[in-house]
C-alpha cells in the first residue's frame, strides 16, 4: 500500500488518465481529492471509490481560476490537514490553425494546461511535507505535434520546462516534481480529436489504457522514484519512434 494515508490532489479526476489515476491510488490506501470542473464526471469517480471503500472528495474547479484553485486545496487541507501528492492532468485541445485561433482560445488553453500546473503547485506545496510529489501530466506532442494544435503542444512544452525549474527550487524541501508523458490514450480525448476523425493525425503502434499512464504516474508518486526528479517519462508504447 504505497500510499496509506497519503492525501492526494488529482486534477481532472473525473475522466480518463485522471479518473485512472484516482481510483489507483486509492486503491493502494490513499485519500483522494478528486478535481474537476464538471460536477457528475468528479463525483462518479468518488462514488466509485466509495463502493471499494475507499476515501475521496470531489471538488468543483476551474484550474485556470486562482480563487477555485485555492478553494480546492483548502478542501484538501480541511479534510486532512496537508497533501502529499499533487497530480496535474486536467486538459484541453483546440483544433485551429494559428492564423484562425481566436485570442481568447489560445488564453484558455494555456490557462488550463498550463496555468494550472503553476497554480496548483503554487497554493499546494506550503501544505507538502518532505517526501511529497508533484506529477504533471505532459504529451508526446511537446517533441513530435500535428498541425492545428499548436497551442496544445506549446502547453506542454511550457510544462516540462515549468517541471526542469521548479525541481531545482522545491530541492531543500525534499518534494519532487515530474513529468509524465503520454502517447495515444484510449479516452475520449483521443477519440473526439478532429485530427483524429479526419486522419491528418494518425494513430499509429500501441493504444494504451489510462491504467498504463496512472501506473507511472502513481510510480513517480511513491516512494521507488525518490531518486527522480525536474525529468520526463515518456509512456507511449513506443510512439515517438514511428511518428515522421
Amino acid at each position: 500500500m504505497r500510499f496509506a494515508d497519503k492525501v492526494c490532489v488529482v486534477t481532472g479526476g473525473g475522466s480518463g488518465i485522471g479518473k485512472a489515476a484516482c481510483l489507483q491510488f486509492a486503491r493502494e490506501g490513499g485519500k483522494v481529492v478528486v478535481v474537476d470542473l464538471n460536477e457528475q464526471h468528479g463525483n462518479e469517480t468518488v462514488r466509485e471509490i466509495g463502493r471499494a471503500k475507499g476515501e475521496a472528495v470531489f471538488a468543483k474547479c476551474d484550474v485556470g481560476n486562482p480563487q477555485e484553485v485555492k478553494a480546492a486545496i483548502k478542501a484538501a487541507v480541511d479534510k486532512w490537514a496537508r497533501i502529499d501528492v499533487v497530480v496535474n492532468d486536467a486538459a484541453m485541445m483546440t483544433f485551429k490553425p494559428v492564423v484562425e485561433l481566436p485570442d481568447e482560445d489560445f488564453d484558455k488553453v494555456l490557462n488550463v494546461n498550463l496555468r494550472s500546473v503553476f497554480l496548483f503547485c503554487k497554493y499546494s506545496v506550503p501544505h507538502m511535507p518532505k517526501g511529497s510529489a508533484i506529477v504533471n501530466i505532459s504529451s508526446v506532442h511537446a517533441y513530435e505535434t500535428t498541425k492545428n494544435v499548436v497551442p496544445y503542444a506549446t502547453s506542454k512544452g511550457g510544462m516540462e520546462a515549468f517541471t526542469r525549474g521548479f525541481s531545482e527550487e522545491l530541492a531543500a524541501s525534499k518534494i519532487r516534481i515530474n513529468c509524465v508523458a503520454p502517447g495515444a490514450v484510449d479516452t475520449p480525448m483521443l477519440w473526439n480529436n478532429p485530427n483524429i476523425k479526419s486522419g491528418v493525425e494518425k494513430v499509429q503502434g500501441a493504444i494504451g489504457k489510462p491504467e498504463d499512464i496512472a501506473a507511472a504516474i502513481c510510480f513517480l508518486a511513491s516512494a521507488e522514484a525518490r531518486f527522480i526528479t525536474g525529468t520526463n517519462l515518456t509512456v507511449d508504447g513506443g510512439r515517438l519512434d514511428i511518428l515522421p
